[in-house]
């Protein structure tokens, strides 16, 4: 069933869901996610899941967040117009540090998926298991 008024895609095609805690507003966000990209936020939704059955969830800043049910966010993904970030909040503490990064990134480091690009469920998993150990980032 569609929304009578779907969600307003933002620049790069950034799906526009209000800020909220829970699973609604992630999966409101995921459905509204353009073309290939809904299929990628369903497999990194369930990934994190897996990997965590117990993150938490919710939509900050247009993006669905996942955190520590006692601590901070430990990763969250965003829609680009060509890709698709999954940005680990405590990045540099990762091994391995993932690939995404600068010199004003502080802490975060992220990877940034392509359309046909593999996921790397086993790397992400494991990424998502030591971001999820970790105390997490509280905005």
């Amino acid at each position: 069933m569609t929304s009578p008024n779907p969600p307003k895609l933002l620049s790069g095609g950034n799906p526009q869901i209000p800020k909220g805690d829970g699973d609604g507003p992630v999966q409101a966000y995921i459905a509204a996610m353009p073309g290939w990209k809904r299929d990628l936020g369903r497999r990194l939704d369930d990934l994190v899941m897996r990997s965590v059955p117990t993150a938490r969830k919710g939509v900050r800043w247009n993006s669905p967040f996942y955190g520590s049910q006692t601590g901070g966010w430990f990763v969250s993904f965003h829609v680009l117009t060509k890709y698709v970030k999954v940005t680990f909040f405590d990045g540099l503490s990762l091994t391995p540090i993932p690939p995404g990064g600068t010199a004003k990134s502080g802490q975060a480091r992220w990877i940034d998926i392509y359309e046909g690009d593999e996921l790397g469920e086993v790397q992400m998993s494991d990424w998502i298991r030591q971001a999820a150990a970790l105390p997490g980032w509280t905005p």
